[in-house]
Order: structure tokens, then sequence, then C-alpha cells
């Protein structure tokens, strides 16, 4: 009887912890989540963009005539000063080697230019002696008048025709003045590299080079061209900016993003390499689109915009010409806005919504949203500041559930 009443004893125990151990297993439980809080906060909307700076105002130095360029001594970044740095040093070439037939055209052109000279002098000759007869007229004239043998009437045909005279001798001698400079053209059209004088006509008489100046103040960005060699006229040689004063940076914008900006727009500027984060604004948006390709080929519409810096230039001593740096110009900004993680809002239906925690159970909530940036979104309505919300809702979290908070947040 005593071991009945045992088994019985035992069997009734066996059965308690099973059924306590089923109800603990199945007994609904807090469900795990990431919980912050709705805070009022400022709250900044961007476009967010990749771009490069640049010299607004480059000039290129170029060979002024056909020459030989020395060799180039200025260095990337030396520091010029407009109208006194010499950038680099040319010299006049010879003219072309005439061919046969040219030289005899020139040769012929001299010929003819130096017998217009000789007609021209003779010319002169005539008019000199018909000014000077019409001079002796005129004088004896003038003393017959004034005894009363001769008229009025031919003192002043006498008159005429000195006149004529002297207009006549003027002609001539400009005549000749124009025959000489046609025959030193034609001299000209002789000159060849055989010529040994040709070196002290082109060069001012001396083996000094041309010199070139920085037509602004600033730095050197590039040297175009380093080596000596013989270039045509209007070759870039070098490239001049002031990075200090004129450096700005330029955007290329979707053009699905560059409506939403306007000129003034604040920017922020970072990723460039420094410590600090750079500001800037909005200074010129294009007015049409380029069309390019993404690296997926994709096609698209891009605007250039230009942004300036603001702030000390020690921020930025380092930048130059064509670096690369990230860009966030600000569409949207406002104070103390009541803001509410991104990661917090799931659809529901057409509404936005999100799960509150009251007494340890998860309330859904329908949100209006207005500005979302992506890390954070405005609260128009639908939420109080302070009230705890749950971060990345999965499947799981349901309206009504236990929740807890996860450890370690």
């Amino acid at each position: 009887m005593a071991r009945k009443k045992s088994r019985f004893v035992l069997s009734l125990g066996a059965a308690i912890l099973a059924g306590g151990a089923l109800t603990a297993a199945f007994w609904p439980r807090a469900v795990m989540v990431d919980m912050s809080t709705v805070t009022r906060a400022s709250m900044i909307v961007t476009i967010d963009a990749e771009g490069r700076t640049q010299v607004h105002n480059t000039y290129v130095v170029s060979t002024p005539m056909a020459g030989r360029l020395q060799r180039v001594e200025m260095l990337p970044g030396d520091k010029v000063v407009r109208g006194q740095t010499v950038v680099a040093h040319m010299l006049p070439i010879n003219p072309e080697a005439l061919d046969v037939r040219t030289r005899e055209q020139a040769r012929a052109a001299v010929t003819a230019a130096e017998a217009a000279l000789r007609v021209a002098r003779a010319e002169q000759n005539g008019a000199t002696a018909s000014n000077d007869l019409a001079q002796t007229d005129l004088a004896r004239t003038r003393a017959l008048t004034e005894r009363g043998v001769s008229s009025k009437a031919a003192l002043e045909r006498a008159e005429q025709a000195a006149r004529v005279a002297i207009a006549s001798f003027d002609t001539a001698k400009a005549a000749i003045a124009v025959r000489e400079a046609e025959l030193a053209n034609a001299h000209a059209l002789l000159i060849g590299f055989d010529d040994q004088g040709l070196a002290s006509a082109i060069r001012n008489g001396g083996d000094s080079a041309i010199p070139l100046l920085s037509p602004t103040n600033g730095r050197i960005l590039r040297v175009i061209q380093k080596s000596e060699t013989t270039l045509p006229a209007g070759t870039p040689v070098i490239e001049i900016g002031n990075i200090e004063d004129d450096l700005e940076i330029v955007v290329d914008l979707l053009s699905s993003d560059a409506v939403q900006v306007s000129i003034g727009n604040r920017v922020l500027i970072e990723d460039w390499g420094g410590a600090a984060t750079l500001t800037g604004e909005v200074t010129r948006i294009d007015p049409f689109g380029v069309t390019q390709y993404s690296a997926l080929g994709v096609e698209e519409q891009r605007v250039n915009t230009m942004i300036r810096f603001i702030g000390p230039v020690a921020q930025r001593a380092n930048l130059g010409h064509g670096f690369r740096v990230e860009v966030r110009i600000v569409i949207w900004e406002e104070e103390g806005t009541l803001v509410v993680p991104s990661s917090a809002l799931f659809r529901d239906g057409d509404d936005w919504a999100v799960f509150t925690v009251e007494e340890n159970r998860a309330q859904l909530h329908k949100v209006l949203i207005g500005k979302n940036n992506g890390v954070q979104a405005q609260v128009i309505d639908g939420l109080d500041e302070g009230a705890r919300i749950i971060l990345f809702p999965s499947s799981a979290v349901t309206d009504g559930m236990r929740v807890a908070q996860r450890s370690g947040l």
C-alpha cells in the first residue's frame, strides 16, 4: 500500500513539472526591440553630390608669334605677379626659305619698284622746274602790275599757275615716298635663310629673347609646354590662376536635383581631406543640361552648379585646382522642429505609421510626416515630444504586443 502511494506522489510531481514546463514554454514573452524618443531638434534636408574645385578665372599664356620657345623654368605652384614675373622666353624664327619661282617673282618686284622710283624722281624734277618758272612769272607779273604795265587779271592768272605748280611739286614728293616704301617691301620679300642681317633685323639687333609676362597675380597651375621647341603663334604654354581668392567648386547635379537648388543656398563641404567642415554658397546654376552616362550605362541629364567658398582661406589652405570634395547643398532647414528617426517609420496602407511604447506594449500610431532626409523625419501630426518609439520594427511586432528594451541600448 505504501508502495502504491509513493508511486502516485511521484507521478503527480512529474505531471506538475511537465505542466509547468509547458506553461513556461508557451507563455507570451515580451519582444526585444530598439527604442528611441521623439525630440525637437534642428533639421536640414540636403542634396549630396561629388564636386571638384577649380579656379574661376584661369589665364593661359600662349605664344604671341611663331618662334622658338626656350625651356620653361617655372614649376606648378610658383607665385607670379601681374606684369612683373617672366614665365617664359621665346625667340622669333626665321621666315621660310623662298622657292625658285617665288624668289624670281620677288626680284622682278624689286626691279619694278626701282624703275617706278626713278620715274617718280624724274617727275619730281619736272615739277620742280615748273614750280620755279611759275614762281618767277608770278614775281615778274606782280612787279609789272605795281607799275601799271600789266593788268590785274594777268596777276591772278600768274598766282593760280604758281599754286598749281606748288601742288604738283608736293604730289611728286609724295609719289617718291610711296615708291620708296614699295621698294622696301619688295626687298623684304627676298629675305631668307641666306640673308646675313636677318637675325639682327628680327631680334632688334641682339640675342635677347622676348619675355612672356604673367597676365595676373596668382600661382602657376599647369605647365603645358615645358621643353624647348618651335611653336606656332597662339600655342598654350602655361596656365595661371589665383587659388587663394578665386577658388570655387563645380558640381554636376542631376537635373531633377538641380531644380530644387536656388542661388544662395548654404553648402556644407566635407570629405575634402581636412578635419573641419567647410562652408559655401551656390552662386550659379547653368540654364542647360548635358547628357552623360553613368557607370552602369544609364543616360542622365547633368547640370553644372557653381559653389563659392565662405570663410577664412586658412581653413582650406591646402586645397588646389581640380581637387575632389563632397558637398551637401542645404535646400531646407528649420530650428526646433519635432523629429522622429526615419528608421521608426513604416507604411500602413497609404499612411506613415510608427509603434509607440506605452506600458511596455506596442501601440500603432499613424503620423503625418513633412520633410525627410533619410536620417530624421519632420512630424507634422500624430506624435508628441518625449514619446517612446520602436526603431526598425519587424513583422514580429504587432499592435498591443508586449515589448522590452533590447539589452545594451
